[in-house]
């Protein structure tokens, strides 16, 4: 049945390709693939070429733009299946888009997404462990990020083909290796790093946001030949990605929503935020259940218990899976079950809200920018974190927050 499947999906990503005649040799494409940044860092290239007067169009687990028209992408899917990136493609060609940008999931490079699709650029972020129970292991999750550039590497029909990556990551060498394995000499890759750019003043707080932007300079500069003062010039008016740090609300207390579901995407965002010495700070969290990365569960609440001073546990995408089991599994990792149980996510955010003083800080990580809340039976319910969150505050009667200004670390939040 296995062999069947991807016999199915290989065959689909021909058959798209050939049904809408090749578009990306139309096109100069690139992918960006990694556990955490890649919607980030395709949003930066496609700021920069915006800002530049290039047309665009760009697919992202966030959005889908060609040209001036754009959506959310409420698919469910980062790449969604049915040869729907290659109508995409059609579409930037018609629309007279001269870059299109590929957010690459494991995932989709196991449904053979991305074959016959002549990449020109693959850039890699970095890579955690995540999805390791739909994988198997830790090692078949890199290899499948590990076969996207192979595929690249041999499969593209680009006359020149680019390959960035991140220097701080340890599992790059193993990229190394296979790109050397597929012809190329580590003299053809590029690397990045975030003390590329350690002088460098940004909008976006984070030392991982940092390496986000580093590896958008690499491509802009080495690959699209963007004069650098230019390219410091743009990132530095970027606000960022919704539901990314996104802050909601800076007076007389924070209030931040972030995607972050990985222990070290959640380690990451409250070490950040600790940055910014609030005098309090309020975790609200949960995990996705279906299965899904069970192994992390106590992982998460023995991070947020350590980083955090207050620890709500809520729902996030049960699925078919019990949320008071979940929310179970997170609690074995705080000591002496010191956290709230509060199922309904927006009670859960009403709760952080209503214990909140003047200087502290609630952090709501997990679902950042997704449409949906996905509940058991497959049903699913509409979702705008932002939204849920300024609903409980005017709810709890504060007024809604204009947040116009440029972070200022030397500010009172």
């Amino acid at each position: 049945m296995a062999k069947l499947k991807e016999l199915f999906h290989k065959a689909i990503a021909k058959i798209g390709a050939i049904i809408f005649q090749n578009p990306s040799s139309k096109l100069f494409v690139i992918g960006v693939t990694g556990t955490k940044g890649k919607s980030t860092v395709l949003e930066l290239i496609n700021y920069i070429l915006e800002t530049e007067g290039n047309a665009t169009a760009l697919i992202s687990s966030v959005r889908i733009k060609v040209g001036e028209e754009e959506k959310e992408n409420l698919t469910g899917n980062t790449m969604p299946g049915r040869a729907f990136i290659q109508r995409f493609l059609s579409r930037a060609v018609k629309a007279g888009c001269k870059y299109a940008l590929i957010e690459t999931t494991s995932q989709g490079v196991l449904q053979h997404r991305h074959k016959h699709i002549d990449f020109d650029v693959a850039v890699l972020t970095n890579v955690h462990p995540e999805h390791i129970e739909s994988h198997g292991s830790f090692e078949n999750y890199r290899n499948a990020k590990i076969q996207f550039f192979k595929d690249i590497a041999v499969g593209s029909k680009k006359a020149k083909k680019y390959f960035v990556l991140n220097r701080d990551d340890p599992n790059t060498p193993f990229f190394v290796g296979a790109l050397k394995q597929s012809g190329y000499r580590e003299e053809d890759i590029i690397f990045f790093s975030s003390a590329d750019l350690k002088d460098w003043e940004l909008k976006m707080i984070g030392e991982f946001n940092r390496a986000n932007v580093a590896a958008a300079h690499a491509v802009a500069k080495k690959i699209l030949n963007i004069d650098e003062g230019l390219i410091r010039e743009i990132v530095g008016k970027f606000d960022g990605v919704p539901g990314r740090l996104e802050f909601v609300r800076r007076h007389p207390f924070t209030v931040v929503v972030d995607y972050a579901h990985t222990p070290h995407s959640l380690e990451a965002v409250y070490r950040t935020l600790k940055d910014l010495k609030p005098k309090k700070m309020i975790c609200v969290l949960g995990s996705a259940g279906g299965g899904r990365d069970k192994w992390k569960r106590p992982v998460l609440g023995k991070i947020a218990s350590e980083l955090c001073d207050e620890v709500i546990l809520t729902n996030e995408d049960p699925y078919d899976e019990k949320p008071e089991t979940i929310i179970s599994e997170i609690g074995q990792g705080i000591p002496d079950g010191k956290y709230t149980a509060v199922i309904d996510r927006k009670e859960a955010i009403r709760k952080a809200v209503t214990d909140v003083k003047h200087g502290d800080l609630i952090v709501i990580t997990g679902k950042g920018s997704e449409a949906f809340l996905h509940l058991e039976n497959d049903k699913k319910i509409e979702w705008n974190e932002v939204e849920v969150v300024k609903d409980v505050l005017t709810e709890l009667g504060y007024k809604e927050e204009v947040l116009k200004e440029q972070f200022d670390e030397t500010k009172d939040y």
